[in-house]
């Protein structure tokens, strides 16, 4: 059986820096194409897994599951690509494809073995996948997006993780024109939470802790800014909001931000923090107030993502980075110090 011989960048342990790593992809089979990778966003999830902070780390670790590439082969069965197509790939390459939520276009929620794109096993049990931190990637079709024309691919790379996080709630509870929304965080989630929700017609205030990206949130459409650690502010937000998304990574007070929430107010957890959250139901109970969780996007609904932000001319925020920079960039990352997402050049590894 031929390989394909690929160039990226692993962690070969939680405490190790990412370091060059050459490896192999399976060859060409009939329904895969083949993907030169031009850009990778880097998700903070790439950080808590190649930290091994989910306990769940295979390594070598390649990361990286926003991925834009170039189709340079396919094989003989694959129909939707063609070479020299622009396709993306997220967070998983393959799914049981017969349980209930995969018939039903929720990959996502797949629970009948969901092949995630890089740190999971293939359906064989044993191949381990790679990412995007590499120069090539091999694909079943059916997995890979399409990406509109115009739209540039550096900043459309995180869209595959970043963008349709935030886009699969905000649908999914109908959020629009008449909402009060609360976007907690104003990071690489969060800055995207705010074009869509704003584009959706909800009127949209961003809660960080960082006073210098109040220009950077009403840029993006967000009508009002608060310092979460200005209590006379956010006292005035008390019971305010219809939805609040939370986008935070970190450890924080959940009853805090809940008592934001009006009456029937619903609480979307699409951050992933390392540790336990603690939740007393009084701030359930007494607004029948919700908390709620989202993962990602379907293939369908992904691409539905993509096709409106091509419609709408909306892409990420991005700083652009040789992967030689990662390891700082990791570091940039933990000090909240991007604006709104670190993307690889995969140039610099070819």
């Amino acid at each position: 059986m031929t390989m394909i011989a690929v160039k990226g960048y692993a962690a070969h342990s939680a405490t190790s820096p990412l370091r060059l790593f050459d490896f192999e992809r399976r060859d060409v089979r009939s329904k895969d194409i083949l993907i030169d990778i031009l850009y990778c966003g880097i998700c903070h999830s790439d950080l808590h897994v190649v930290r091994n902070e989910w306990g769940r780390s295979i390594y070598p670790i390649v990361p990286g599951h926003e991925i834009v590439g170039r189709v340079v082969e396919k094989g003989k069965r694959a129909r939707r690509f063609k070479k020299g197509d622009v396709a993306a790939v997220g967070c998983y390459v393959d799914s049981c494809r017969k349980c209930s939520n995969c018939e039903h276009g929720l990959q996502q929620y797949c629970t009948g073995g969901l092949v995630l794109t890089y740190n999971g096993y293939e359906k064989d049990g044993e191949t381990i996948t790679r990412g995007g931190y590499s120069t090539k990637i091999v694909v079943d079709e059916d997995y890979v997006l399409k990406v509109p024309s115009k739209l540039p691919l550096e900043k459309v790379a995180p869209l595959l993780c970043a963008g349709i996080t935030a886009y699969s709630p905000l649908r999914y509870w109908k959020i629009g024109k008449g909402h009060k929304v609360a976007i907690l965080g104003l990071g690489g989630l969060g800055h995207m939470g705010v074009k869509f929700a704003s584009a959706f017609g909800a009127k949209v205030t961003v809660l960080s802790r960082s006073p210098n990206k109040q220009g950077d949130a009403k840029r993006m459409g967000a009508i009002d800014f608060a310092i979460t650690s200005d209590a006379e502010k956010i006292k005035t937000l008390s019971n305010h909001f219809d939805f609040l998304i939370d986008t935070v990574s970190a450890g924080h007070d959940l009853d805090f931000y809940l008592s934001l929430l009006r009456t029937n107010g619903v609480m979307i957890c699409v951050g992933l923090p390392s540790g336990e959250e603690q939740l007393s139901p009084f701030n359930l109970v007494l607004g029948r107030r919700s908390i709620a969780g989202s993962l990602i996007g379907g293939l369908p609904e992904t691409q539905e993502m993509l096709n409106y932000c091509g419609k709408h001319n909306i892409t990420s925020d991005v700083e652009v980075i040789p992967i030689q920079q990662v390891n700082r960039a990791y570091k940039r990352i933990l000090k909240s110090d991007v604006r709104y997402r670190f993307v690889i050049d995969l140039a610099s590894l070819k």
